[in-house]
Parts: structure tokens; sequence; C-alpha cells
């Protein structure tokens, strides 16, 4: 046996230990990963030098790592082929003098330009063994009591796929199996047991092949100002509770020179690409010493807005095929809209990637470029309807005008829409115009002008008197531009919320009801001059301002409107007992008839009562 010789370490040992254990890692399992970056990096040390000397390798011409855990023993052995260390050189000056760094030393030694790229910087992370252990011994290592799951065969996977995947270098665990044999006899059989080492490779690759392969990926290689390496993907649906904010985003895994740091950088991906899977491995980012953390750095901004960049490509790339895109619009359609907000940067690109149902795309979606390319000629805006499902909008009296004209609207029923219109006020260089607000305007000849003047003249009678009835329950009466069938309509202001924005604020548990109240109350009341209804209506004001008959049909007009506007009831009740007054009327019940009485009123009654229906008609 070789005799040992023994050192000191040249440093206050137990304090800095205790700082290593207290402030540098934060979590045990780390030394493994330090112990194995040792080891690529002693392999890096002799690969570079049998560049020049072919003869370094004729000892071992392998370069492996091998890990040998030995319950019975307790101890984990680390062997690797590399350079190994020399007794004051190396094991002296560096191992023995905590914070020296061999590893820098040799590339500071390095001829400038020459490409190798090692982990070691700090020189500390071999002292990490003190997490797991009491004692570290040159020949071998006790581990403590609570430190035992290091050995078994699981925990070493899972540590070493975990931090040290992608080193350069093989690496196998030494593993026990147990094997069956049988063995044959003249007299009897029976099984024989028995336990055999046998050397793993530590991938995932069966488990790769057993898997199905992800059809939309993007792998990509930056060399700029920075280099780093990426592989994204795009899964076929989001997880469940993907928009549980106490759920921590683990989406894209960061590596430098190869070694796992963090899987929920938030700096390093926006939140509305929190649904992209992927790796990213860089050389430049600079860490602190325990290597689990990143300093703040602008290379971090860089490879961001790289990553961003490259999504988006990748989302057009699956655009490419529209069943494809298809279903990934169903999926992530919401995240792309909330880059509204999140990236103004890329807001004119994200945009091009949204699809609405249309008044003239039938059970397909368009895009705004393409409702762009088909917009008539004299048309300037992109005319659009927001509400809670295509059905409950697509005979909307808001589309009258629109349709007869032949002018194309986007039907937008996602609540993050209203958000979405919110912020994307245009769309090359053309006006996002809701079709449910007042000052909708549309091209109009000097003829229909002068025409619509005249009417608006004729029908100002029946305006103030609809607005005296109405009071603070909408703030004006307009002759309406937009309304073709239908009798009326209730439009928001301008600045105001749509119909289905306040129908969202209603259902918010924490939403501010002062201003809700505010900007829900501004509806104008829009009439429609051609409906016999309301021509109807106009003549009996013009002969009688005060008519009893006209007060009741503009208050069941108003709540009509409310509802084929998209608004809520207020009193509901009250609505339904007019409607059933209507159909007594309707049915010539008597009002006045006792409930109790089964007999049928007078036949001579009848005409008398079909009198009065036709005068309430």
């Amino acid at each position: 046996m070789a005799e040992t010789e023994t050192f000191a370490f040249q440093a206050e040992i137990n304090q800095f230990l205790s700082l290593i254990i207290n402030a540098f890692y934060s979590n045990k399992e780390i030394f493994l990963r330090e112990l194995i970056s040792n080891s690529s990096d002693a392999l890096d040390k002799i690969r570079f030098e049998s560049l020049t000397d072919k003869s370094k390798l004729d000892a071992q011409p392998e370069l492996f790592i091998h890990i040998v855990p030995d319950k019975t023993n307790n101890t984990l052995s680390i062997i690797d082929s590399g350079i190994g260390m020399t007794k004051d050189a190396d094991l002296v000056n560096n191992l023995g003098i905590i914070a020296r760094s061999g590893t820098k030393e040799f590339m500071e030694a390095l001829v400038a330009g020459a490409d190798v790229s090692m982990i070691g910087q700090f020189g500390v992370g071999f002292y990490s063994t003190y997490l797991v252990t009491e004692k570290v011994i040159v020949t071998t290592k006790h581990n403590d009591d609570e430190q035992k799951t290091n050995l078994e065969e699981r925990r070493l996977k899972d540590l070493i796929k975990k931090h040290s995947e992608f080193i350069n270098y093989p690496i196998s665990l030494w593993i026990e199996k147990t094997i069956e044999k049988e063995a044959f006899d003249d007299e009897d059989k029976e099984d024989k047991e028995e336990e055999e080492g046998e050397v793993e490779e530590v991938d995932e690759e069966n488990e790769k092949e057993e898997k199905k392969k992800k059809k939309i990926k993007e792998h990509f290689l930056v060399e700029a100002q920075l280099e780093f390496k990426a592989i994204l993907f795009v899964p076929k649906r989001a997880p469940f509770d993907f928009f549980d904010t106490r759920k921590k985003p683990n989406n894209i895994k960061l590596y430098v020179r190869r070694l796992f740091i963090i899987d929920n950088c938030e700096e390093l991906i926006p939140e509305f690409l929190g649904f992209v899977k992927g790796i990213v491995d860089s050389e430049d980012l600079p860490l602190n010493i325990s290597r689990e953390m990143l300093q703040q750095n602008k290379i971090l901004k860089v490879i961001r807005k790289n990553l961003v960049k490259k999504c988006i490509e990748l989302f057009f790339e699956i655009a490419e095929n529209k069943e494809d895109y298809n279903k990934f619009y169903e999926a992530f359609s919401k995240n792309l809209k909330l880059s509204i907000h999140e990236d103004s940067q890329n807001q004119n690109k994200i945009v091009e990637l949204f699809r609405y149902h249309s008044t003239k795309s039938g059970d397909e979606m368009t895009s705004l470029k393409d409702y762009v390319t088909r917009m008539k000629e004299g048309q300037n805006d992109i005319y659009y309807i927001t509400g809670e499902s295509k059905k409950a909008f697509e005979n909307s009296s808001f589309l009258e005008k629109l349709k007869k004209r032949g002018y194309e609207v986007l039907f937008m029923v996602d609540a993050i829409d209203e958000y979405v219109v919110g912020q994307l006020k245009e769309f090359e260089g053309k006006k996002l115009v809701s079709v449910t607000k007042e000052g909708l305007k549309l091209d109009e000849s000097e003829e229909e002008k002068k025409k619509k003047e005249a009417l608006k003249e004729n029908f100002d009678g029946l305006c103030k008197v609809i607005n005296d009835v109405m009071g603070d329950k909408v703030e004006k009466v307009v002759v309406s531009d937009r309304v073709v069938d239908s009798p009326c309509c209730l439009v928001t202001g301008e600045y105001g919320w749509t119909t289905n924005m306040e129908r969202i604020m209603k259902a918010q548990a924490l939403r501010d009801n002062g201003m809700a109240g505010y900007i829900s109350r501004k509806k104008t009341m829009e009439i429609n001059h051609e409906n016999p209804i309301m021509e109807e209506l106009r003549k009996r004001t013009d002969a009688d301002k005060n008519d009893k008959s006209v007060k009741d049909l503009v208050l069941l007009l108003f709540e009509t409107a409310l509802i084929t506007s998209g608004f809520s009831l207020n009193d509901p009740n009250t609505f339904g007992n007019k409607i059933h007054r209507m159909l007594k009327l309707g049915l010539s019940i008597d009002e006045d008839t006792d409930d109790a009485d089964a007999d049928m009123p007078p036949l001579e009654d009848a005409d008398a009562e079909g009198s009065k229906m036709e005068e309430v008609d």
C-alpha cells in the first residue's frame, strides 16, 4: 500500500465550511453536481493536452465518469479518467487551499482564443461534499446517517439527470441487479438468486424512444455578442392549472456550460409564453458562487428577447398548417392575447396570429390580415362586436346596417378580447371600431345625409318624449344609423363599457361598484325611423305628448332593447308581468276575472276585448 501523507488546509476551515453550508448552497444535493463538474474539467484538461501530445491517452484512451455507490460501507465513489492531480502543484496548492481554482488557472494559462470551455471558476465546489458528510479522506468518504439516501440508485439517477445531464462525457452508474438463474439437477430443480454489479449509462434514450415525438419544436443556436443554445417545443394542450398564480412556472430549464441552474427563471421568458417548454444552455451567463442563482445581467435580457422572437417564428410555422394551428389556437389563444399587455415591442407581429369568426367566414376563422384584404372599397375601419358567443350576436340588431352594406364584422367572443381591443386601437392603419358603441360612422352620399337630417327633425318630438320617460336610464335618445329592421337598440358611450364588458365586470368579486355604476350607466337609445312601431309612436306623441299608452310602450321597448342589445334586466319580474299582460290581451282574458272562477267570459264581450287589443296595437 502506498505511503499516505497528511497536509493541513491553509484556512480557517471550520468557519469557512460553515459558510459553505449556510450561505453558498441552498440544498445538499448540489454536492454531486460539483463533483461531476470537477471530473468533467479533469477530462477537458487531458483531452486538450492530448491534442498536442497523443501519448497522454495511451494509458486510458476512454474518457468517462463512473459513479459507484456502496451501501455496505456507506461510500460513494466518483471515478473519472481525467488528467489527475500532482502532489504539490495540484493537491497541496489547489485542493489544500480553499477558493483557489485549478481549472481557472488552467484556462488563464491557455493561449488566447483557444476553444475550450470549463466549468470550475471559484475553487470551492469540492467542499460542497461537506454538505453530506462529516469527514472527507483522500481515499474514501463516510456519509452520515441522514445522507444515506444518496446511495440509492434512483436518487443518484435523479440527481445526475437534474444537474449534469448535458456534461460532454458519458456518466455511468454502478448498480446492483438481481438475476434469477435456474439450476437443473437430476433429483430436483430450484431457483438460485445472485447479485451482480452492473454498469448502466445514465441517460433517458430508452424513455425518449417510448414517448411520442413532439412535432412542434424549434432548436437553434445564437452566436453574436453572446452564445447560447436552446430547444423549444409547444405541447398539445395547456395544463388544467396553467393560470394558477400560486404555481411557479418551470417551463424553461436554464443550464450554464451544461450544468443545470434553475427551472423557474421568471426573467428568461414572459408570462404569456409560459406554455412553451424548453432548455437553454449559455456559455456566458455569470453566476453567483453556488451556481444556483443568476446574477442580474443584461445577457439575460438578450436571451429573453431571442427566445420570444424564436417562439413567435415557431407559431407562424405552426400557422402554415390550418388544422394544426386550429388546435394550437384553441389551447393557447388566451396566452397570445395576453401579449398585448406584456410585450408592446412584438405586439404588431403577434396580432397577426389572432383568429376570429366573422359575418363572412362561416365556420372558419379569419385573421385580421385576411380581413383587411377583403375590405370593401371606401371602408376605412375594422368592425367588431364582442359578446358571450357567436350564436348570441350573429343576428344582432347592431349588425343590420353593416350586413346590408356588405361590411364584414368580426365576432370577438373571448372575455379577454375586451382587454385586447382596449389596447389594440388599430391594425395596419385601420382603426378597430365596436359596432355596439356610439360614434359608428358609415359612408353616406349627400342625398342620404339630407334625408337623414330631415328625418331627425320629424322624430325630434318622439326623442324628447322618450328621453323624459327614460330619465336617468339613458344618456340620450337619437335616430339610429345602424338599425334597419329592429325598432330600437341601446349602445354604450364611445369611452364606456360594451355590453359584454359590463357583463364581465358584474361577475368580478372585487369590482369597484362606484366606478362600475358610472361607466355602465352611459347608454344611448337609438330608434329606427323606418320601423312601423316607431312611426306609430311618433304620430301619437305628435297628437298627444301625455299619451299614457306611449309611456307604457316606450318602457317595454326599452326593456326589450336591453335584452336584444346584450344587457341584463334590473327587474326581470316586472318585465315578465308586462309580457303576461300582453298575452292575456292577446288571448282575450279579462284581468278582473277571478282565478277560481272556471266559467268562460261571455261571448258578447269578445268584440269589446278585441277592440281593446286593437287600441293597444
